[in-house]
């Protein structure tokens, strides 16, 4: 386990969640509808650097000065890869209530923070998305409902529609198209990303990336079924997640299990 993963580990949670709900409060005062937790939190695989991955509900947008603050308490409480941060990494979906319900897709937010824009965020830009429309909502907002797991407000099916499964299925399919541009350098997560996609294809599940993981291994041949179990292990905390001596073989695995899921797409039911 490196130095970062044991940093990260020796944060609290707890803490960066209320801090981080404590300073929305403080932004959008009465706007503030509700929070909710999504992905590995509520879905099981809460790993030492796994991602706190929350959806708030407000009921009216956000200006620029609020969305500066937001981006400053962010950059304050957000770990990762590219920050000095201790902690974990977090990100952040607000979207108003009255453009998410009653659902329509792709749905609209408000303001969205990754580590992936933390650049853009820390050299100004307050809005470095090219569209308000992101279909990436349609698979949190399943997960929100799925976890039922609000940080404050009323529950979630009291503040979301149910997404419809083609509007799940087409947004978490698109993250085939980026494995080309990820492989390389998120090799990790790419490789645990493809069975999560696979296992809703074919079974109708809402799965965790450990736990499609899990339910992928045994049907994977012997030689793609060593890139899953090292990223499986790299995810754990177990291995080093280094891939340089493995990089022919992860996209042999990646092709493979697109292959599995176009398969699975085409044909037109779950098992």
């Amino acid at each position: 386990m490196d130095e970062r993963r044991n940093e990260r580990a020796d944060v609290s949670t707890e803490a960066q969640i209320d801090a981080l709900i404590r300073g929305i409060h403080d932004v959008l005062g009465d706007g503030l509808v509700g929070a909710y937790l999504h992905g590995s939190a509520v879905l099981g695989g809460f790993r030492p650097d796994s991602d706190i991955d929350v959806v708030v509900v407000s009921t009216r947008g956000t200006t620029l000065a609020e969305k500066r603050a937001l981006i400053d308490l962010l950059l304050g409480l957000s770990g990762g890869r590219s920050s000095s941060v201790p902690g974990r990494p977090i990100e952040v979906d607000i979207v108003v209530a009255s453009e998410i319900r009653p659902w329509r897709y792709p749905p609209p937010f408000d303001f969205h923070y990754s580590e992936l824009w933390r650049d853009r965020f820390e050299g100004g830009d307050l809005e470095p998305w090219p569209s308000r429309a992101n279909r990436d909502l349609a698979s949190a907002i399943t997960m929100v409902l799925v976890g039922n797991a609000p940080l404050v407000g009323p529950a979630a099916a009291d503040v979301f529609d149910p997404v419809p499964r083609a509007d799940y299925l087409d947004a978490i399919l698109r993250d085939t198209e980026n494995v080309d541009d990820y492989l390389p350098w998120d090799t990790r997560n790419v490789v645990l990303a493809l069975p999560r996609i696979w296992s809703a294809i074919a079974t109708d599940r809402v799965d965790s990336k450990e736990s499609a993981a899990l339910w992928a291994l045994p049907m994977l041949p012997a030689e793609h079924k060593i890139v899953l179990e090292r990223a499986l292990a790299a995810y754990r905390g177990e291995l080093a997640d280094t891939w340089d001596e493995l990089r022919p073989e992860t996209r042999a695995y990646a092709d493979h299990v697109v292959a599995e899921i176009e398969r699975a797409r085409g044909s037109g039911s779950a098992s």
